[in-house]
């Protein structure tokens, strides 16, 4: 194959400056693997969620309630759209757990005795399903029995209706329903503490005295049928049978929160690769700008051959695409890399039968056009101002810069003071404003990385502070199987080791505006709660309103309501009273949907006493075994979350996944401000190649003409930092913006420290820069520099 003239040029041209074009490919190749990493990720969890709801027939409509008899299957079944009904049994337990000091919850949910459940199939890893005729043998969840290395033939206690049982489990499963298994009430995942068991429905539904009902219904819809219609007629239905309200798959929990994490996925995934490229293509135009300055001569005597516009501006793109092509190479390895790292972390919370990771053809030459279009946008404005220049002017050196003393120079008290290498690093900043400009724009765009990644580190740490030590003051909350009466809150009180206790008091509702509506649960407060408290995500404490409702922000937006809006409350438990309330205040809240009310209005609004549906707990840390033992043989209570247990759940989920993504991130930040002044360095040295030999021949020292060379990045780099600091907040404060989800939403918190450690990187950045473009100094050919054309 016969390699052109042009070609061989722009080979020799790459070599020559392999050092740069190194840099800025490494450039290219952090936003290539993140791109890879983000969105193969976010292809593997959709593909393989997908395939899973499909072959376990994952339910479109979810119901819970008090207890209605099986013949009213039929009448679901009527409801227009509906392809299959699956009822059951669902019941929540407190289970005695060897070796766990504390009490844990299991859910019990019946299969059929024969045969597989029509929706919502469990997958079977390993063991067997539970024989009829055996009440105690269940099959228990993956997650569960992983954290506990529990297997087929081991056992448990549960309090089952009151009465204690043993629980053997035959078979570990996984279900569609539980791909994020969480306990009911909370928000952060503890497999230690809950697990999710399947039992023989004849043998649940004599336990709990649900022979012949059932308290959960799935429907698997029609294609072109209506999810709300089918919801409006079920709910109508079951409203006589104690109903909590039908929901649609995507607001059932797991896949609400999967659902959640793949939309963050492709936030990620084209916005933070977006940034990366952007700072390459400046980068690569600045680098080719320069280049391009010192090839005018070549330019012009290429013209003068006869190449014309069209052709220049094509072998100097191929510049900036080979470069490119170069880093997106790189970035496919890295970003699957990167990627098999990320599945690992999603696979320890999120259970499927298998997630397996794949970099599909359509992300890997996404990564790769992606690269090349910033690239190409990168050149185009250096190529398409070089090769227009007439032959006749690029022939002739550019005009001599006009110097002029410096602002230090023209200063009556700073000029004594000005050195002659000080005098000549400021004269070139003055007269190349634009160039410096440049210079500082990009070194500051590392920097401004660098802060966002910092910052998501700090944001993590700040909803932990606001979350589990100013919100949540008590160490301990219970649950009880249903609500008490008031009397129960002397009960706890007087359990060992109890120092104080708080009355919870939680409900289901629907809160409507409009057509616009959620379910949440309706928490009851005192005026002013002792132990837990309503705090924003910035830590600050939110009263609770005297009347009204304080909402979640995000909740807020979701009904299109503000503060003096009224929405409509459905309570979906009891009675079922219904209210319009008004919103009294906003809560900037940094996890999930909540809506409170003051404790005695909600006590007003269900028609009842002072009754609770848990407590929260002030506990001596002494006394712990002793209140553990104690709660584990108590019928009424079906749960108990410890702040330490749910914070070191958090550490190990959001906060761990969080800061592995930031880890990466700021690597590949500190790439792109090595890139970044590395080129404005080596840029340098190849413009002021001759001044500094002659300098070094007019006797100057090795020293004295690097302090020129680098003390100009010195400034720039010093001049990139505060404009970096400031772009770095703005770009925080956009991309918190933008990755706000239902599940959390991460506070903007810039602290100095962020700003420290952006700067100190950078700054290191140009330490290793100077010190690359120092041995090149020093091995400078001053004959062959002073034989070039000036």
């Amino acid at each position: 194959m016969t390699i052109s003239a042009l070609d061989r040029k722009l080979l020799r041209d790459l070599w020559a400056m392999k050092g740069q074009a190194l840099a800025i490919a490494l450039v290219v190749g952090a936003g290539a693997a993140m791109f890879v990493a983000y969105l193969s990720n976010f292809e593997s969890l959709r593909r393989t969620r997908d395939a899973y709801y499909e072959r376990q027939r994952f339910a479109d409509v979810f119901a819970t309630l008090k207890r209605a008899p099986r013949a009213l299957e039929e009448e679901i079944a009527a409801i227009p759209g509906v392809l299959a009904v699956e009822t059951r049994v669902s019941v929540d337990v407190a289970l005695d757990v060897p070796g766990l000091a504390e009490p844990a919850s299991g859910r019990l949910l019946s299969i059929p005795a024969v045969g597989r459940p029509r929706l919502n199939d469990v997958f079977l890893r390993r063991g067997r399903f539970p024989e009829p005729g055996k009440p105690d043998e269940v099959l228990a969840s993956e997650a569960f029995c992983k954290a506990h290395r529990f297997g087929p033939g081991d056992s448990l206690r549960a309090v089952v209706n009151g009465r204690r049982r043993t629980l053997r489990i035959v078979g570990v499963a996984l279900s569609p329903e539980y791909v994020y298994s969480i306990r009911p009430g909370e928000l952060i995942p503890d497999d230690r503490r809950f697990g999710i068991f399947w039992m023989e429905r004849r043998a649940l539904g004599s336990a709990f005295d649900m022979e012949g009902g059932f308290n959960e219904v799935s429907l698997k819809l029609a294609p072109q049928a209506s999810v709300d219609e089918a919801i409006l007629r079920l709910d109508r239905l079951l409203a006589p049978y104690g109903a909590f309200g039908a929901i649609p798959r995507r607001l059932q929990f797991s896949a609400w929160t999967l659902e959640n994490e793949l939309t963050q996925l492709a936030n990620f995934g084209l916005i933070v690769p977006a940034i990366f490229f952007f700072v390459a293509a400046f980068i690569l135009n600045v680098a080719l700008t320069r280049a391009l300055a010192l090839q005018r001569p070549q330019i012009a005597s290429l013209k003068a051959l006869g190449y014309g516009n069209a052709a220049l501006a094509w072998h100097y793109l191929k510049w900036g695409l080979g470069i490119s092509m170069v880093g997106a190479a790189l970035g496919l390895v890295a970003g699957h890399r990167l990627g098999l790292a990320m599945v690992g972390l999603y696979n320890q919370y999120f259970r499927f039968p298998s997630l397996d990771y794949r970099l599909t053809l359509e992300v890997g030459l996404g990564a790769v056009g992606v690269s090349l279009v910033a690239a190409a946008l990168g050149a185009a404005i250096a190529v398409r101002r070089a090769v227009r220049i007439p032959p006749a002017e690029a022939m002739r050196p550019e005009p001599p810069a006009r110097y002029r003393p410096s602002f230090a120079e023209r200063t009556p008290l700073l000029a004594r003071r000005v050195t002659h290498a000080t005098r000549m690093i400021l004269r070139n900043l003055e007269r190349t404003p634009a160039r410096a400009a440049a210079s500082v724009v990009g070194i500051g765009l590392a920097g401004a990385i660098l802060v966002v990644g910092f910052v998501f580190t700090s944001a993590m740490e700040e909803i932990v502070g606001s979350t589990f030590s100013l919100a949540q003051r008590q160490d301990a909350t219970l649950a009880f199987v249903e609500p008490l009466s008031a009397g129960a809150l002397h009960e706890v009180e007087r359990l060992p080791g109890v120092l104080a206790a708080e009355p919870a008091r939680n409900v289901a509702a629907r809160l409507r505006s409009g057509h616009r509506h959620r379910d949440v649960a309706l928490t009851g407060r005192a005026l002013e709660p002792r132990l837990e408290r309503l705090v924003d995500r910035y830590g600050h404490v939110v009263a609770v309103p005297p009347s009204g409702l304080a909402l979640s922000r995000k909740l807020a937006e979701i009904l299109e309501v503000g503060v003096g809006d009224e929405v409509a409350v459905e309570v979906l438990e009891g009675r079922r009273p219904t209210a319009r309330l008004r919103v009294a205040s906003l809560v900037d809240d940094a996890l999930g949907l909540g809506a409170t009310i003051e404790l005695g209005a909600l006590h007003r609004l269900l028609g009842e006493g002072e009754s609770l549906s848990g407590a929260r707990l002030l506990v001596d840390a002494d006394a712990l075994p002793a209140l553990n033992a104690r709660l584990k043989g108590l019928p009424a209570v079906s749960g108990v979350a410890f702040k330490r247990t749910m914070l070191e759940s958090f550490r190990a989920t959001f906060a761990e996944n969080m800061n592995i993504m930031v880890t990466f991130s700021v690597i590949f930040a500190g790439i792109i401000a090595f890139g970044v002044v590395y080129n404005s360095a080596r840029i340098s040295l190849s413009e002021r190649e001759r001044e500094l030999a002659s300098l070094r021949v007019l006797g100057f020292t090795r020293a004295e003409i690097s302090l020129i060379l680098l003390g100009e990045l010195a400034v720039l780099t010093l001049l990139s930092l505060p404009f970096g600091g400031l772009l770095g907040w703005g770009l925080s404060a956009w991309i918190v913006a933008t990755f706000e989800n239902e599940i959390y939403r991460i506070p903007l918190v810039v602290h100095a420290s962020a700003l420290a450690w952006s700067a100190l990187i950078v700054a290191a950045a140009a330490f290793f820069s100077g010190l690359t473009v120092r041995r090149k100094l020093d091995r400078l050919d001053l004959v062959a520099v002073l034989k070039t054309r000036e």
